[in-house]
């Protein structure tokens, strides 16, 4: 039994990763906007630095290449004769920066460096400074907006999307194989609802185990339940003929031919009715297994009964692995209500989507589009007042219904355009699935 991809519980799971992770980078740029006015300097004091050191090494090497190879989106740089900043400040912000760019770098001790701020006093403000090159050129330098904290808080934002990002995939991981159990029950569930027998295999925690060996037990008691149930009724039914047979005897021995003919009618119509209800019964505990069959074959044998009233017609051949018996029960039961309620049955062989399908029309009466799902439950006829004028006992389309969901096929109608009904079987299709076994 294959699956649907419908992940919810990851899905929700993964959502509340996602949304605690917005939460922790919401609250690290909360951090970081209040970070203290040493950390910032220390962040520009320590790329400043770099800039010096590297500078000079460039600048040694190829003077023209200094100021555009070291010129960032942070940090401007050029080579001139003269210094940006003309006197040595002594504000303290700018010693505790020169102080800072020298613990980084001490080589640049005893160099002449000069500092200044560029900018409103509680606006955007650059960190601008000159520094003597070895051949007596100076460096000037322009560190943008030294109060933002986003040159901080950047790297600060990639770190916390990362680490979330590990940890959302952590933890789904996690999550895929802690319910990977459950997964298997709530599949073998799906099954046990759709009449069959499942054995789950019983891992995971021990509260999983113990919930899976109880699911196991149920189902066995379950299937030996309804198993016991639709034997008995059809030991009940197979029982009745015999009576049945004898009053056909009596009715023939009957001088009235009037009455003769109301009694063997109405054995007629008991035969039928029982023969209707063994199909069903039986239908609960069919097993199959599955087998490579030509669907025009297999329709064209359950066709040939009703001669000329039954017809198909097929656009390519259609092969398919597939149960005989369980398709072959189900396509029996809707021609004879084709027949039954539309004195003619059309079938053809589609292929829709990747199933193969086989659509059963008629000219009858049809069915309202409201009772689609009514006409399912076993008994329900149209009629309310369950008139015994028509024939049949409201369990061909019913039958057809368990034993398409039992082995993973489907059953759908749709009103026809000649007016009648269309009854679509979808028909299943298998690659190496185990047998079916007895219903649930």
């Amino acid at each position: 039994m294959t699956r649907p991809f419908a992940p919810r519980l990851a899905v929700y799971v993964g959502l509340v990763f996602l949304l605690l992770g917005v939460m922790e980078l919401a609250a690290s740029l909360l951090f970081y906007q209040a970070i203290d006015r040493q950390t910032l300097d220390e962040d520009h004091a320590r790329r400043i630095a770099e800039l010096l050191v590297v500078s000079d090494r460039i600048h040694a090497i190829d003077p023209r290449l200094t100021a555009p190879t070291m010129s960032t989106r942070h940090l401007a740089a050029a080579v001139a004769r003269t210094p940006t900043v003309p006197n040595h400040a002594t504000d303290g912000t700018l010693g505790r920066i020169e102080r800072r760019i020298l613990e980084w770098e001490p080589s640049l001790a005893g160099r002449s460096l000069r500092l200044a701020l560029r900018g409103p006093p509680q606006g955007r403000c650059d960190l601008v400074g000159s520094i003597r090159l070895p051949d007596g050129h100076w460096l000037n330098f322009r560190s943008r907006d030294i109060n933002a904290m986003w040159p901080v808080a950047l790297r600060a934002t990639v770190l916390t999307l990362g680490t979330t990002v590990a940890f959302l995939a952590m933890g789904l991981v996690a999550l895929h194989v802690l319910t990977r159990p459950l997964r298997r029950m709530s599949d073998a569930a799906e099954a046990i609802g759709q009449g069959r027998q499942v054995t789950i295999r019983e891992g995971g925690s021990p509260d999983l185990k113990k919930l899976a060996h109880s699911m196991n037990v149920m189902q066995e008691r379950i299937a030996r339940l309804l198993q016991d149930q639709a034997r008995s009724f059809e030991a009940i039914s197979h029982d009745l003929r015999t009576p049945l047979a004898r009053q056909k005897v009596a009715a023939e021995l009957i001088e009235d031919v009037e009455l003769g003919s109301i009694v063997l009618t109405s054995v007629d119509e008991m035969e039928a009715l029982l023969s209707s209800l063994q199909r069903f019964l039986r239908a609960q505990h069919l097993a199959a297994e599955p087998e490579e069959l030509d669907l025009e074959l297999l329709v064209r044998q359950v066709l040939s009964p009703y001669g000329d009233r039954a017809r198909i017609t097929t656009s390519e051949p259609a092969v398919v692995r597939t149960f005989r018996e369980p398709v072959t029960v189900a396509l029996q039961a809707l021609v004879e209500n084709a027949i039954q309620f539309g004195s003619e049955a059309r079938v053809a062989i589609r292929r829709v989507s990747r199933h193969w399908c086989i659509e059963i029309a008629d000219s009858g009466p049809g069915i309202p589009p409201r009772y689609f799902d009514a006409v399912l439950d076993p008994f329900f006829r149209l009629d309310e007042a369950r008139a015994r004028d028509t024939k049949g006992f409201g369990l061909g389309i019913p039958t057809a219904h368990r034993l398409m969901m039992r082995f993973d096929g489907g059953l759908s109608f749709a009103a026809s355009p000649d007016g009648g009904l269309i009854a679509r079987l979808e028909v299943p299709e298998t690659e190496g699935t185990a047998p079916v076994q007895g219903a649930a």
